[in-house]
């Protein structure tokens, strides 16, 4: 589960008497991830699409653009359907001659009607004006603008204006019409410095209403021409989306397999192709492409790659200084121990290898990168984590039956894989918020769960009562755990990966972290300069009794669990000091006078994930703020909160002190205002939780764990073949 699946590189190499059938058998397994031939081999080259995949590329397009056309999509069929393929030239002549009249009358009627609303825009001002049309040009000594302006700075305008011996000013609610005389020079001329912006003249004559409604009569016509058009191209969906798509299916295939030697190496007479596929199917395919070609081919498992191995990427050659070519292999080595060569830049797809209820946490690896075939793959690391890390911040059963109800819907009604993914991910964090919400004795922040469950006493507490202070700091020293284990995981994926570059380079780079981190954080827990430290190290895993090493003895409020740990010895404390001294010392050995720079991240990363316990009280103490806008609350004489009921203070015993009586105690207003401020409160709630919680818990993923060993870029295995979804040989 923590490597991809295991591939085997071959070939297949025979006459170019038969280079079809075995195109054909290989096509039909779909398992064989074909590698693009480079010239590595003297005497070969590229090889040539069949015969026939000019011609089959080009109906491709043709059958495209009628899908396109016609808005055809793909979907799903109630049976698939045999070609008649002698007949489908016709057939698709007839179609694409039909529809293409079809496409190009509706572009006709579109163009004309864009024009037509284009000039009923135009013509809106000049119904307002109320001048005819002819009225308002084909004058030989006036000069004439319509538009919008100030009409009396026009007025003055034109009065100043001495080449203007005299103008009319015409004037509509919003347009002015302007006629001065003489013609020359121009009115445009004259009205330079004043607002005044002109609309152009329509070509209508007559009445500017008449000339209207004689274009919405046009528009009217058009529109229903084009719903006719629509109408009769809906008809053509109806009656050829299942043939088109069929045969955009054939063709594809077809072009796929005519124009797979291309990635061959071929000669006249030859033919050499390779690729990846699953190591258990090389027997699958061997068979099956021997007897395509009845025996007159070689099958060879060229090789099997071990996860264990490491292979030299480009960078690794362009670190050394050199370009990675054909002629610069890397050595792996076969699983029968013999030594075999991986070509630079053809490194095994990466399929991965999770069992199905892991799968949707493969979306949050491949949002980073798919994983190289010789990194350990982090899927299962995520899913341990990452919705525990959730479910922990939020711990409510409300909120969690709501997260897995919604993931569950996304799960069962959507078809994007990617959404489905994303359903099931919310499905197991909605699991684990409703198991901590049940430890912690709440539902949408109400405490009634824990009376129930736990006869008032719920095993865990979030800590923002007053007597449970005590729990926030225990779960800001459990983050700091969470976050050494995290890591230390994080480092020894890298050190794993690292392996192939020999046990030494694996140490100097990964294992120097651990040995650091772990000393440094030894001594932290240790009573080794206690006085420098904060207490809650020595107080909340202790007893209640107990002196820490300040001299304050605990009482039981200061304590959280009573496991009796208050700090390491201070002889574990300097031996965790020692150890850090020489983590230090290998890490600058590994990296230099950077890692010195770069030592400070066991403390700060570590540190990062006292976000976990931040996230905690800030959604409990969202959560708390709106049941206690709605219901109220009190404090009572030992420093509890209680949330109130209807009744408002007589529900509050003797002695308490009222926070807020509630709007559900303040009469009908009162009610409504809290029922908006109950739901929309707790839906901010949910809201808030995934761009908070699950955001944080994926910055711990992506930047802590992946930063410690995680490169990506595996190549997506993509076998040659093609999934028929409309279309059956059978």
């Amino acid at each position: 589960m923590l490597r991809p699946e295991r591939m085997s590189k071959v070939s297949v190499a025979g006459s170019t008497q038969v280079i079809e059938p075995v195109i054909e058998a290989i096509h039909d397994l779909e398992l064989v991830h074909l590698s693009e031939y480079e010239g590595q081999i003297e005497g070969f080259e590229t090889g040539a699409p069949l015969s026939g995949a000019e011609s089959a590329a080009d109906q491709l397009v043709t059958v495209r653009s009628l899908q396109s056309m016609l808005d055809i999509e793909g979907a799903a069929v109630d049976q698939k359907r045999i070609l008649d393929r002698e007949t489908v030239p016709d057939r698709l002549e007839s179609i694409r001659e039909t529809v293409t009249d079809l496409d190009d009358r509706r572009s006709e009627i579109r163009s004309e009607l864009t024009r037509v609303r284009d000039e009923m825009d135009s013509v809106d001002p000049f119904v307002d004006l109320g001048i005819d049309f002819d009225l308002l040009r084909g004058y030989e000594n006036l000069s004439v603008m319509v538009g919008t302006g100030d009409r009396e700075a026009v007025e003055d305008t034109l009065a100043d204006a001495e080449e203007i011996e005299a103008f009319e000013v015409f004037a509509g609610t919003d347009v002015l019409a302007v006629f001065a005389y003489p013609s020359e020079p121009s009115l445009e001329d004259a009205l330079v410095g004043v607002e005044f912006t002109e609309y152009e003249i329509p070509d209508g004559e007559g009445e500017p209403e008449a000339y209207l409604e004689q274009l919405e009569a046009r528009k009217a016509e058009l529109e229903a021409d084009l719903e006719s058009v629509e109408a009769d191209l809906d008809a053509a969906r109806e009656d050829h989306a299942e043939f088109l798509l069929a045969v955009e299916e054939a063709l594809s295939i077809d072009v796929q397999k005519r124009e797979a030697p291309l990635r061959f190496a071929t000669t006249d007479h030859a033919f050499v192709a390779e690729g990846w596929l699953p190591a258990d199917e090389f027997e699958t395919f061997e068979t099956a492409v021997s007897e395509a070609a009845s025996g007159r081919v070689a099958v060879d498992q060229m090789e099997v790659a071990e996860h264990g191995e490491y292979v030299p990427t480009h960078e690794d050659h362009e670190a050394d200084g050199e370009e990675p070519t054909a002629e610069s292999p890397a050595e792996d080595v076969a699983a029968d121990g013999g030594n075999v060569e991986l070509e630079s830049g053809d490194s095994p797809p990466v399929v991965l290898d999770n069992p199905a209820f892991a799968k949707p946490f493969e979306l949050l690896v491949k949002a980073i990168n798919r994983p190289t075939y010789w990194e350990l793959d982090p899927t299962i690391p995520i899913l341990l984590t990452f919705p525990i890390m959730f479910g922990f911040m939020i711990g409510d059963l409300g909120y969690g039956a709501l997260y897995a109800g919604i993931g569950y819907l996304i799960v069962s009604r959507v078809d994007s894989d990617g959404l489905r993914s994303l359903g099931g991910i919310a499905v197991w964090a909605g699991v684990f918020t409703m198991l901590f919400g049940v430890l912690y004795g709440e539902i949408f922040g109400l405490h009634g769960l824990g009376d129930v469950v736990w006869g008032g006493h719920p095993p865990l507490h979030k800590g923002l009562q007053p007597n449970f202070l005590a729990y926030a700091q225990a779960w800001l020293f459990l983050s700091l755990f969470v976050g050494l284990f995290h890591l230390t995981a994080g480092y020894v994926f890298g050190f794993v990966n690292l392996l192939g570059h020999g046990l030494k380079d694996a140490f100097l780079e990964k294992g120097s972290w651990v040995v650091l981190m772990g000393g440094m954080w030894l001594w932290i827990f240790s009573t080794h300069a206690a006085g420098a430290k904060p207490d809650l190290l020595y107080t909340v895993f202790n007893r209640a009794g107990a002196t820490i090493p300040s001299g304050t003895t605990l009482t039981a409020d200061q304590v959280a669990f009573g496991l009796g740990f208050g700090g390491f010895p201070e002889t574990v404390g300097l031996v965790g000091l020692a150890l850090a001294g020489i983590g230090l010392t290998l890490l600058l050995l590994g990296e230099g006078g950077i890692g010195a720079l770069e030592s400070l991240n066991v403390l700060v990363n570590v540190l990062s994930y006292t976000r976990i316990a931040a996230v905690l009280l800030a959604k409990a103490g969202m959560a708390f703020v709106v049941n206690l806008l709605f219901f109220g609350a009190y404090q009572d004489p030992e420093g509890l909160f209680h949330f109130l009921v209807i009744g408002g203070h007589a529900h509050a015993p003797e002695g308490a002190s009222v926070l807020f009586e509630g709007l559900v105690n303040m009469g009908p207003i009162g009610w409504l205002g809290g029922l908006l401020v109950l739901f929309v409160g707790h839906l901010l709630v949910l809201a808030l939780g995934i761009t908070s919680a699950g955001l944080q818990a994926v910055r711990l993923e992506y930047v802590e764990f992946f930063g410690k060993f995680y490169e990506g870029g595996g190549a997506n295995y993509n076998p040659f073949g093609y999934t028929r979804r409309y279309t059956t040989t059978d």
